[in-house]
């Protein structure tokens, strides 16, 4: 839960209190109007140019009055581009209100002009009653959830509380008093309850039902368009089902279901047999009827078996899995569900593979795009299926896909094959979901129509839509798809030819497409914009805002016509809208063959810049919802023409795709970019060099740090010769330029160029500047790496705590500089410190970054690397393992940051005694470092020592001192004598003396390498103390 709050800067905070305990705050009811401020508005720090912010004010005013700091407010607390957020918000909504210490009723409809003290009751009470407030239906649960009220009117003046104007509510609302007063809900009936909203109005009508969820103690998905009657058989069910087995399955039964008994008996029969899981699929072509077989089964299932559990997952998906998998846990109520750091997925796997648990059925449906094997992050947000499927003889699982192959590696030879529907079941389709049905007369129509489009269920509904839609018969509907035919014909159109004589499922979903759409253009042109502009994005969840219109009520009424043809899906919580993929690859086809494509790709480009944010924090959410829509736009059209709309768009991609750790992806998307600019804008314009300075930072962050030099220096030529010397742009580059040194192992060259940027920047831009911070933050991790351990502290500490508090504790600046700090800690050998710090780092940016992002994976290689130091062995090498997978799969097997994990992996195998593992690991990355990095970069040389002591805890000793030497030699030239590293690498070989029986060899440098590290670490710290008892060693071994 996010509150609100002002700073003492006068700054609007929003503080995410998720696993957190949550202050006393206050929150506001209120009906929204054309300009609210919204969560993205407070990232972006535009929310004061809103009207809404009035609103804000007001209630921060009215907080502090009443001693509370933070308030909450909907229009801006929830991240509603984030689909896990709001589903999860509308279900604890009723929660929220209730634990609120005060609820302010804003009433924008009653004035009251004179202080309420003064103020007649008749000035003001007409208007009370009449109220727009009383009569919607969201507000009923902010009416009666909170046990404190206070209403106030359009000039902040309060009119009176809940208490005190009890009668005068109840006699507009007809709510009993007992219920006014809190009395505890399940103390009234349902129908009691329900009969509350009875005459309250909402903006879909779904809303009259989902209004009452919070009131009736009911968790249930939203399912907008489905219609308030099915909504309200869906919440009969959950009702009915409260004190039975908890289900969740997001769609009403389908009334017009027909055939596939078949199917339904040999998927009824393998339900829940032998001794352990059973699985099965439903393999087929789009439009085969899938998912309405496996909804079909479900309720089946229901009826016939009560206290079965039925749970509806979309597959589609690693987020909506997730999000699937949070509402089970929340429905079956498994304790720590509501934890923020839970592992929701492996929650409901242990809880429903327990003896104890009652038979549940699992739908994964769509299964079609998820990573289904067992390797990887095994954590919360992890994309591999098949780790969190319950093992219990008590449990079933079904899957839907059209991949053969998917269908085999989930359930065997457990599939059932879709294909063609049988004719008579086809017609018995076609009349059920006809209103009226076929009659006597039309029968013979209606065998030619289903032959005509093959019997495929997705057109038959699309047909049946348009003729109840357009009040037609079948023969019309025959004749104007033949009068279709010829027009195609004589257009020559060959696309459409074949699509029409082929066999499969596109084509009679291509045809009875073309004629819903010609209805539609007549009826509503909007609704078919909407169509051609969502053929240019990707077909699954396309926001609502791309659909722009005139009113609120015009975007409704297309999106309406569109779902009367049957033509999309609307998804929950009105955020967005499907598309079927094959109506969307007709709907491409068909402008392609009218040569309007390019022009409905443009529109779409023009549109997605206009609401794709910027790469701020903030907008993650927004933008990782819109990206697929915009890469999806771009990779359709980038490559044929040079229009600068696509290369905004594509840089605003860039930056997300930058800003989320996907640097291949932004490299491909940068490569383009610049070739625009530089064909447009010419090759040193400043544009230009901006996508060539991004182009080298996405390869750098990829490993190949002498290809993103080179291209640094290029940029940095330029920018010395076109610009001054301490210009902004210039220092940048500079700064870029140190980073790739650091990167190299030139320690010195890195230093005095992060030396020379930082000194301008303080001058230049003062301390408190983002950049200013950054080179401060590089020079530490300079100072870190030479060894100077003392300054880098000092240097983070001030740079970490500046971050906190110009940027907030969760800005992903501040999280870096706290990851520095976390590094430092550690080579200073305070690991309890670093271990509390480094905890933080990984949780903020797993919840903030997600769990597969860079940044997160460096954390817990930090968080691996402490634990080692501790002890704890076995902790380290799983987390480890799982590191090195996931950064395999991500950045690739040769990527520096890979070798540094496989390195840290095999160093751990060593130390466990695992030493055949060990050697083979660590010969791998030290060959793949020579041949990557160099023969004498720092990793390499790490790598060569870690097979050192591999071969010396083996008695190995000659291969070890072989070894040991170079790395020491090379160090010395490298690092300088007295760096730890150079120090670490004497004390190693000293242990091999040791080894061998060279006791004075031994002593000699463990008395040089304690003395140093007395004076370069300090005496306390536990490599000095290490020195120290090796020597102790040596000098009783001699004795």
């Amino acid at each position: 839960m996010r509150l609100l709050h002002f700073d003492c800067a006068g700054n609007l905070v929003s503080t995410d209190f998720s696993g957190r305990i949550i202050p006393a705050y206050a929150i506001l009811s209120h009906r929204w109007g054309d300009a609210e401020v919204l969560f993205e508005d407070l990232s972006n720090n535009t929310y004061k140019e809103k009207a809404g912010y009035q609103k804000i004010e007001f209630c921060a005013e009215q907080a502090a009055q009443d001693q509370l700091q933070y308030f909450w407010i909907d229009t801006c607390c929830i991240d509603k581009w984030k689909l896990e957020e709001l589903s999860k918000a509308i279900n604890s909504m009723f929660r929220w209100y209730q634990d609120a210490t005060k609820c302010y009723v804003f009433l924008p409809d009653v004035s009251v002009t004179t202080a309420t003290e003064i103020a007649q009751r008749s000035a003001w009470e007409a208007s009370f009653r009449a109220s727009a407030w009383f009569t919607r239906g969201w507000t009923l649960q902010e009416l009666i959830a909170p046990v404190s009220v206070e209403f106030f009117s359009s000039e902040g003046r309060r009119i009176g509380d809940k208490q005190s104007l009890e009668q005068l509510v109840h006699e507009i609302t007809n709510i009993p008093v007992e219920a006014l007063r809190n009395c505890p809900l399940d103390e009234f009936t349902i129908s009691k309850r329900i009969k509350w909203a009875e005459k309250r109005e909402t903006t879909e009508p779904e809303d009259k039902v989902y209004c009452l969820l919070g009131i009736l103690d009911i968790f249930m998905p939203t399912s907008y368009g489905e219609g308030k009657e099915k909504a309200w058989s869906r919440l009969q069910i959950e009702l009915d089902a409260a004190s039975g087995a908890p289900s969740i399955i997001p769609f009403s039964q389908n009334d017009h279901f027909v055939g596939r008994e078949l199917q339904l008996d040999k998927l009824e029969a393998g339900l829940f047999g032998g001794k352990q899981t059973a699985t099965m699929a439903i393999v087929g072509p789009g439009g085969t009827g899938k998912s309405q077989l496996a909804l079909e089964l479900t309720y089946r299932t229901r009826q016939k078996n009560k206290s079965c559990s039925v749970f509806w997952i979309d597959a589609s998906n690693v987020d909506s899995i997730y999000q699937s998998y949070a509402s089970m846990a929340r429905k079956i109520n498994i304790s720590g569900w509501d934890d923020e750091k839970a592992d929701v997925k492996q929650l409901v796997k242990l809880h429903l593979s327990r003896g104890d648990a009652s038979q549940c059925l699992l739908i994964f449906d769509n299964a079609d795009s998820i990573n289904l094997g067992s390797v990887g992050l095994s954590k919360a947000r992890a994309a591999n299926l098949i780790d969190y499927l319950p093992q219990s003889e008590r449990c079933s699982i079904l899957f839907t896909t059209t991949s053969s192959d998917t269908a085999k590696r989930l359930a065997l030879e457990n599939v059932i094959e879709l294909g063609e529907m049988a004719p008579h079941m086809a017609q018995m389709l076609l009349q059920n979901y006809l209103n009226p049905q076929v009659s006597t007369t039309e029968q013979l129509e209606a065998g030619l129509l289903l032959q005509e489009l093959s019997h495929l269920p997705l057109a038959l509904v699309q047909v049946a839509a348009y003729i109840n839609t357009s009040g037609s018969t079948l023969q019309d509907y025959r004749s104007q798809l033949a009068k279709q035919k010829e027009r195609d014909l004589e257009r020559s159109s060959e696309l459409l030819k074949g699509k029409q004589q082929e066999s499969g499922t596109e084509g009679p979903v291509a045809r009875t497409l073309l004629l819903s759409m010609d209805k539609i253009r007549r009826d509503n042109p909007l609704a078919a914009e909407y169509l051609f502009l969502a053929a240019c994005v990707d077909q699954k969840d396309i926001p609502l805002e791309l659909l722009t219109a005139s009113s609120h009520r015009k975007r409704e009424d297309a999106i309406r016509i569109l779902n009367s043809y049957a033509l999309i899906t609307r998804r929950p919580a009105e955020s967005a809208i499907d598309i079927h993929r094959l109506v969307h690859r007709a709907l491409r086809d068909w402008l392609q063959e009218q040569k309007s494509l390019g022009q409905w790709a443009q529109k779409a480009i023009k549109g997605l810049l206009g609401v794709f944010p910027n790469n701020s924090h903030g907008s993650r959410s927004k933008w990782r919802r819109l990206l697929p829509h915009a890469k999806y736009a771009l990779s359709h059209i980038f490559a044929d023409q040079g229009d600068v709309d696509m290369a905004d768009l594509a840089w605003k991609c860039v930056m997300a795709l930058y800003s989320d750790g996907r640097y291949g992806e932004s490299e491909e998307l940068l490569v383009q970019v610049m070739e625009t600019r530089k064909r447009v804008l010419g090759d040193e314009h400043p544009d230009t060099l901006t996508t060539m300075d991004k182009l080298a930072s996405t390869i750098l962050n990829q490993g190949r740090w002498k290809e993103a030099e080179e291209l640094f220096l290029q940029v940095m030529e330029t920018r010395k010769r076109m610009l001054e010397e301490e210009h902004e742009a210039t220092l940048s580059i500079m700064n870029n330029v140190a980073t790739t040194y650091w990167h190299q192992g030139r320690l010195k060259e890195a230093e005095q160029l992060h030396l020379h940027v930082k000194n301008v920047r303080l001058r230049v831009l003062g301390k408190e500047n983002r950049s200013t911070l950054s080179s401060m933050g590089n020079l530490a991790s300079t100072y870190r790496k030479q060894g100077r351990w003392n300054e880098a502290e000092e240097l983070e500490v001030q740079v970490t705590d500046m971050r906190r508090s110009l940027f907030g504790a969760n800005d992903p600046e501040t999280l870096s500089g706290m990851s520095n700090q976390v590094m430092t800690y550690n080579e200073q050998g305070k690991y309890d410190k670093a271990a509390e710090l480094c905890i933080q780092v990984v949780e903020t940016r797993e919840r903030e970054l997600g769990e597969g992002h860079p940044d997160t994976i460096s954390s817990v290689n930090n968080l691996a690397t402490i634990l080692y130091h501790q002890g704890r062995m076995e902790e380290a090498k799983e987390r480890f393992t799982q590191i090195v997978e996931t950064r395999r799969e991500r950045l690739g097997e040769e990527h520096p940051d890979t070798l540094i994990s496989k390195s840290n992996l095999g160093f751990i195998l060593s130390k466990l005694g695992k030493w055949k593992e060990a050697e083979e690991l660590e010969v791998l990355v030290m060959e793949t470092r020579k041949r990557v990095l160099g023969q004498e970069h720092l990793d390499t040389l790490l790598s060569i020592g870690n097979l050192a002591w591999t071969y010396r805890a083996q008695k190995r000793l000659e291969e070890a001192e072989a070894l040991e030497v170079q790395v020491m030699e090379t160090r010395k030239t490298k690092l300088g004598a007295d760096h730890p590293s150079t120090l670490t690498s004497m004390a190693n070989l000293a242990s091999t003396y040791r080894n061998q029986g060279r006791w004075k060899e031994a002593e000699e440098l463990e008395v040089q390498v304690m003395e140093t590290r007395k004076r370069v670490l300090g005496a306390e710290h536990p490599d000095t103390l290490a020195s120290m008892n090796s020597l102790a060693f040596t000098l009783k071994g001699q004795s």
